[in-house]
C-alpha cells in the first residue's frame, strides 16, 4: 500500500499528526524547486611519460602534477615499458619520446595503436627538433601530434589538454613542412585509390585539413558553418579509416591533394 499523503486540509481530522493547512482548500503539491545537486568534479587527465632521460621525466612530471586537472600515473624509460604501462593503466595521454632503448617510440606507438584495448589513449610524440624524419613516421603511425621538448610549459600543458579532449595537436606550418620534407614518395598527381570514395566537397575539405586548417577556418574558406565542416571531416575519417586528424593530413599529402 502506498504511504499516506501527510499534507491535509484543515477540515480533515485525524489523518495526520503533521502540520495542517488553514481553510477549506484542497492540499497543493509541493512545487518548490529542489536544491540543485552539486556536480561532481571532473576526473583529472591521466598522463604517462615515456622518455629514457630521467631528468626529462622528472621535469615533465613536476609540470603536469602542478596542474589541478591532470596527473602523472606512470613513467617509462623504454618503449617496451611504455607499451606495458599503457596496456595496464590506459592513460588518457602518453608523452612519448621517439628515441628510446629496447623499442623506439614509433614502434611502441604502432603497438599501442594496434591494441583495441588502448583505443582511448592518445599519444603525443616528443622530439628534439621540429624537422625530424621520425615525426612523419609518428603521424603515419597515428600520433595525435607532436611537441618539441623545449616548448614553453604552457604549450605542453595545452597540448595535453587538446589531446585528451580528442583534438589533434598540430602546428600547421611545422606539420606541413615536416610532411612535405619527408614524404618524398608522395605522388605528383592525385591518386584515386582512396580519393574515389570521397565526394568532390569532401576532397576539398581533406585538402584544407592537409594545409593545417581547423574546422572553423575550413568553414570560413568554404562559406559553411563550423558544424558542417566538422561533419565533413568526420565523414572523411570514417570513409578513409583514419583514426584522427593527423592521419588525414598524411593522406592528403600521400594522395597528392596537397603538395
Amino acid at each position: 500500500m502506498p504511504p499516506e499523503d501527510t499534507t491535509t486540509s484543515g477540515s480533515t481530522a485525524g489523518t495526520s499528526s503533521g502540520p495542517t493547512t488553514s481553510g477549506s482548500h484542497s492540499p497543493r503539491a509541493n512545487t518548490s524547486t529542489p536544491h540543485p545537486v552539486e556536480p561532481t568534479a571532473a576526473e583529472p587527465i591521466t598522463v604517462l611519460i615515456a622518455d629514457d632521460q630521467p631528468l626529462v621525466r622528472m621535469g615533465l612530471r613536476a609540470l603536469v602534477d602542478a596542474e589541478h586537472d591532470m596527473t602523472v600515473v606512470a613513467e617509462a624509460g623504454t618503449g617496451l615499458e611504455a607499451v606495458a604501462r599503457v596496456r595496464e593503466l590506459h592513460p588518457d595521454v602518453v608523452l612519448m619520446d621517439i628515441r628510446m632503448p629496447e623499442l623506439d617510440g614509433i614502434a611502441a606507438l604502432r603497438r599501442i595503436g594496434a591494441d583495441p584495448t588502448c583505443a582511448s589513449t592518445r599519444v603525443v610524440v616528443l622530439t628534439t627538433f621540429e624537422l625530424d624524419e621520425y615525426v612523419f613516421a609518428a603521424l603515419q603511425a597515428g600520433a595525435a601530434g607532436f611537441l618539441v621538448k623545449d616548448s614553453e610549459p604552457d604549450e605542453i600543458l595545452r597540448g595535453i589538454r587538446l589531446a585528451a579532449g580528442g583534438s589533434s595537436l598540430l602546428s600547421p606550418s611545422v606539420t606541413r613542412t615536416v610532411i612535405a620534407t619527408f614524404t618524398g614518395a608522395a605522388p605528383t598527381v592525385r591518386s584515386d585509390d582512396r580519393l574515389a570514395v570521397l565526394t568532390e566537397r569532401e576532397q576539398e575539405v581533406l585538402a584544407l585539413v592537409g594545409e593545417g586548417l581547423n574546422n572553423a577556418e575550413i568553414g570560413d574558406r568554404l562559406v559553411v558553418s563550423t558544424a558542417t565542416a566538422r561533419t565533413h571531416v568526420s565523414h572523411i575519417m570514417a570513409k578513409l579509416g583514419a583514426r584522427d586528424r593527423p592521419q588525414l593530413v598524411v593522406i592528403a599529402y600521400q594522395t597528392g591533394l596537397v603538395r
